[in-house]
């Protein structure tokens, strides 16, 4: 076992809080290391020609169902799960927060933000909320949101929306092992398969372990 796993993911995304919750026990239980790879979602929409909010781009019977799926899966992890009533909002302030923390302190303010967004539905734009999320996770919340306007994070941003357009992510979560793209909180067990080195088809026995 060992190796690493790579995530793709934005603040925005409820199926990445939920795949993103697991993916530390994963790691552990497999020795693999995690490297956090945020990114704006809708700049990645907009390179591959996608709609900006799929959601509405869909008939009303999938959305709808999509969003019980999504209460499903939020009930199968044992995750809070509370939309803001103007869901999506804009990440942009709060992923540049977080680059602004310094890479070894991705894990915990991923953490913060997903909590503030999706697990009390509190608005991810307000500069306040980034703040006080951050500091919660025993960061410099402010120092964080101020150093967000620097060219050089705005940048770093940019570069790494790239990066994931490059490599072919199209969507979040997006798991990468070994060059390979799992995409989806449901395909956690193919993305542990792929770490153990295992062939795919005993990824069911991997299922909730």
């Amino acid at each position: 076992m060992g190796g690493r796993v790579e995530v793709f993911y934005d603040i925005v995304c409820p199926y990445a809080y939920l795949g993103t919750s697991q993916i530390e026990a994963l790691a552990q239980r497999t020795g693999a290391s995690v490297v956090w790879k945020p990114f704006l979602l809708g700049g990645v929409f907009r390179a591959i020609g996608a709609a900006d909010d799929p959601n509405r781009a869909m008939p009303a019977a999938k959305a709808n169902h999509n969003q019980r799926d999504m209460v499903r899966w939020a009930e199968h992890f044992g995750m809070p799960l509370v939309a803001h009533p103007a869901h999506p909002r804009r990440t942009v302030l709060a992923l540049r927060s977080l680059l602004a923390a310094g890479e070894p302190a991705f894990a915990a303010a991923t953490r913060a933000l997903y909590a503030a967004y999706w697990g009390r539905g509190e608005d991810i734009e307000d500069p306040a909320v980034i703040a006080r999320a951050l500091e919660g996770a025993g960061l410099d919340g402010e120092g964080c949101v101020a150093r967000a306007s620097d060219e050089a994070i705005k940048a770093e941003l940019r570069e790494r929306t790239d990066e994931a357009v490059a490599r072919g992510v199209f969507g979040a979560p997006t798991f990468v092992v070994g060059g390979e793209l799992f995409w989806g909180q449901d395909r956690l067990h193919f993305v542990e398969a792929a770490l153990r080195g295992i062939p795919l088809r005993e990824a069911a026995a991997l299922v909730d372990p």
